[in-house]
């Protein structure tokens, strides 16, 4: 199963991307007279009866004959999760990650959050801000969270996982570090693509094993696999709950591979003109240009 969220000349819409097209998902469910969990994306999104409504009606896509569907140049992509209740972020999640600035692997998560502002969808400009001079890409798999909850066991875990999408933790290097914490430099706005669409985990099937590459202008920036992750999903959404609650549209990412401008040498910063192109195998392709305000 994979679902986006697009606008178009009827509004935001839910949608299935079905062979070269994009099904509206809420025109199709009226079509086959199933009960909608909510009277917009934004409530389906929310709500904990998502996962088999929407699981029915791309069962139900094998029969799709008509119903209202849009071309992929008529939309405008947003988020497919446009309004997460957190944003949680792992800082060196990834083996080479560490390596490339020479760190040992950390002991623990580390943990920081961008908020939502920062998201924007699939071909959207990341704005370059006037107080940075230093802004760099970060490719990541992120992960949406289905079911809420507290505490909950690692064995547990995978059953909360809606699907993964792509994401792009842009960064002002200059004020990450210079702030002497993350937050602000991780969460001007537009530094969070994300999309285009969310992919269920039965589709994904293991999340460890997936190539995971991002080229800027065409020049592959970084090329890794999810099995250089130091944490796993299960692990981290255990961790997590432990003291936050995690609630359904909540968004995980899970960390970048090895690779990213700062520590190159020379660095390599974001300019006016870039073009991002972000592949995670199985779950999809995020393309993003850069531009000045």
């Amino acid at each position: 199963m994979k679902f986006g969220l697009v606008r178009t000349p009827k509004g935001d819409r839910l949608v299935f991307p079905w062979k070269d097209k994009l099904v509206d998902v809420l025109d199709f469910a009226v079509s086959q007279n199933l009960a909608l969990p909510g009277d917009s994306p934004m409530e389906i999104l929310k709500t904990e009866g998502t996962v088999p409504f929407l699981r029915r009606l791309w069962d139900l896509l094998e029969g799709f004959e008509a119903g209202t569907v849009y071309e992929y140049g008529e939309v405008r992509f947003l988020p497919p999760v446009p309004l997460p209740e957190k944003i949680i972020c792992l800082g060196r999640n990834f083996i080479d990650h560490c390596q490339e600035q020479g760190k040992s692997p950390p002991e623990k998560p580390i943990i920081f959050a961008k908020f939502r502002n920062a998201l924007v969808g699939h071909r959207e400009k990341i704005l370059l801000p006037e107080s940075s001079r230093a802004v760099d890409y970060e490719a990541e798999m992120v992960v949406v969270i289905g079911r809420g909850g507290k505490r909950i066991p690692r064995d547990q875990a995978t059953k909360h996982v809606l699907g993964f999408t792509v994401g792009n933790d842009v960064s002002a290097r200059d004020c990450q570090f210079g702030d002497g914490q993350w937050v602000r430099g991780k969460s001007f706005d537009t530094f969070l693509p994300l999309g285009p669409f969310v992919v269920s985990p039965d589709e994904v099937g293991d999340p460890y094993s997936l190539r995971i590459r991002l080229e800027l202008n065409g020049e592959t920036m970084q090329d890794s696999s999810t099995s250089r992750m130091i944490f796993p999903v299960d692990f981290l959404i255990s961790y997590i709950s432990r003291d936050i609650t995690l609630s359904p549209g909540d968004l995980i990412c899970t960390g970048t591979p090895a690779g990213v401008g700062y520590f190159r040498e020379p660095q390599v910063f974001l300019k006016d003109g870039d073009w991002i192109r972000i592949e995670i195998e199985k779950i999809g392709v995020l393309e993003n240009p850069v531009a000045s305000p």
